[in-house]
């Protein structure tokens, strides 16, 4: 059985047993009972977000691993320009998301820039998710440590990796009726 077709309950098992830990071990790291991590491992309560993240940590592994979300199976290969310019057009196609290309360049205004504009109180059912997480991502560039970056991607992707998107051609107006706000502390 690979990593996607596993419950979030056997891949903490399975991270627990290559730990080296048993199940009081992790509970007293976590301060949980025996029974919680029972529960957490049959899959008989959710496993919130935050506990994830513990989880994670107590573990040596990721967030997004405990999630089944495999980030190298949909890490697009970017080896040329064109390959970005598709990324940029695949956008194109998401329902729920509507952006616009900001273009200034001389002689009438003095630099030369190009942005994507996304308006957070359109009236899409994305773009305030995508401003959110576009806004914690420029402070965690700027603010955070290598280390501390990682971290923050993975918890961010884990986050994430539960809304679903489908394409403008699939999808009637109000196919995403998901409203998220990405967590602010790691």
């Amino acid at each position: 059985m690979n990593n996607e077709e596993m419950t979030i309950g056997q891949r903490v098992r399975k991270a627990r047993k290559e730990k080296g830990y048993n199940q009081t071990e992790l509970a007293n790291v976590l301060g949980k009972s025996l029974r919680t991590i029972q529960k957490y491992e049959n899959g008989e309560i959710e496993i919130s977000i935050s506990m994830l993240n513990e989880l994670a940590k107590a573990l040596d592994t990721t967030t997004t691993y405990l999630l089944g979300y495999k980030t190298e199976t949909v890490k697009p290969q970017i080896t040329t320009f064109a390959d970005v310019a598709v990324m940029l057009f695949e956008l194109e196609k998401v329902a729920g998301l509507k952006f616009d290309i900001d273009v200034k360049r001389p002689p009438r205004d003095d630099n030369w820039e190009c942005s994507i504009k996304f308006d957070g109180k359109a009236k899409t059912d994305l773009n305030a998710d995508m401003c959110l997480f576009l806004e914690d991502w420029a402070g965690a560039r700027e603010n955070y440590s290598t280390e501390r970056y990682a971290d923050w991607k993975d918890k961010t992707l884990a986050y994430y990796s539960r809304l679903t998107v489908s394409d403008k051609d699939e999808a009637g107006d109000n196919s995403i009726k998901v409203k998220i706000v990405p967590p602010k502390n790691i």
